[in-house]
């Protein structure tokens, strides 16, 4: 499908675009990739690595602009949104900015992917969005339902909305693990609770989540990959044994475990080998069989935290990884 396309990212000089670029490159050959984004320093240090590509362009804006959007999607079949306000305290100290870069800008997105013919628009979502405590979840939430929504608001419009959900990204910038390494420089380790569970990924299969979004989604899916969790004091043990770990209590706005999929959800929730996917409520679209297709309707009550998994990785596992990803932990 993205094959010679022109593809749209919205934040594309985050950690996901810096995956998300040269393994699309590779795998579909599209015909062009713009990077939209409003830091152009990251995008001056980006498009040094992408000097030889002509395929690979580079577009100041930001997703608050709306006529900018409408500029930069001349053209474009899809899009990629990962664009997003995401940590935690800046949210909570800043709710105003958050909410006008996570719900208006997924507003404007919408509006201009319509009107410029986009075929279909994937949004990056958090299990933050998930039965949310804090500001950044709840605008996430929104910003969820506005994309959902998105497909009927599009009336006769070809252009089609569809949500992936993940939780924490091993190695990106500002996670666990980079913040471990740094940390294990001084032999002290600081864990917020001793009990708490954190969904592991990488960013590879992100993409690949994405990926497969584009290829299945009819409009209105929320996708959720099927991934291992680990407990918070294994992840520190994996990244140095022999560090001492100093509790120092949960922080504000943070969950003692990560949620992807609420009980509210499981109704319209449908299981497949490698995934879940969220049908819509509204239409009744979660009973259209073109959505469903072989999925299996989860049990009543079903929820998916990072503490209820079947799936654990162990310390060697975490530890093989960063071994193999070192070099890249917390550069991307």
């Amino acid at each position: 499908m993205l094959t010679n396309s022109t593809i749209l990212v919205t934040g594309g000089t985050g950690s996901f675009g810096h995956t998300f670029v040269p393994m699309t490159l590779a795998k579909y050959n599209p015909k062009k990739l713009i990077i939209y984004s409003r830091d152009e320093m990251k995008q001056w240090n980006m498009a040094k690595l992408y000097k030889d590509d002509p395929r690979v362009r580079f577009f100041i804006g930001d997703v608050r602009d709306k006529d900018r959007l409408y500029r930069a999607l001349d053209g474009v079949d899809f899009v990629v949104h990962a664009a997003a306000t995401k940590i935690v305290p800046t949210a909570e100290y800043n709710p105003f900015e958050c909410i006008k870069t996570n719900v208006m800008g997924a507003m404007n997105l919408v509006d201009a992917c319509i009107d410029r013919g986009v075929k279909k628009l994937v949004a990056l979502s958090t299990d933050k969005a998930s039965s949310p405590v804090n500001l950044y979840g709840a605008t996430k939430l929104v910003s969820d339902k506005v994309f959902i929504a998105g497909n009927s608001y599009a009336g006769g419009k070809k252009t089609r909305f569809g949500v992936v959900r993940y939780g924490n990204v091993m190695g990106s910038r500002g996670s666990v693990i980079p913040f471990f390494i740094e940390s294990a420089k001084n032999g002290v380790l600081t864990i917020t609770d001793p009990r708490m569970t954190r969904f592991m990924i990488s960013l590879e299969q992100g993409v690949e989540l994405v990926w497969h979004a584009f290829d299945d989604l009819v409009g209105g899916e929320i996708y959720v990959k099927k991934i291992p969790s680990m407990n918070i004091c294994d992840i520190a043990r994996a990244v140095d044994p022999d560090c001492e770990q100093k509790v120092i209590g949960i922080r504000p706005g943070e969950k003692l475990h990560e949620q992807m999929i609420s009980t509210e959800d499981s109704p319209h929730t449908y299981e497949y080998p490698g995934h879940y996917k969220i049908l819509p409520a509204i239409h009744s679209w979660d009973s259209d069989v073109n959505r469903i297709k072989d999925g299996k309707r989860v049990p009543e009550g079903f929820c998916y935290t990072s503490d209820n998994n079947n799936e654990w990785m162990t310390i060697a596992e975490l530890q093989k990884w960063i071994a193999e990803n070192k070099a890249k932990i917390g550069a991307i």
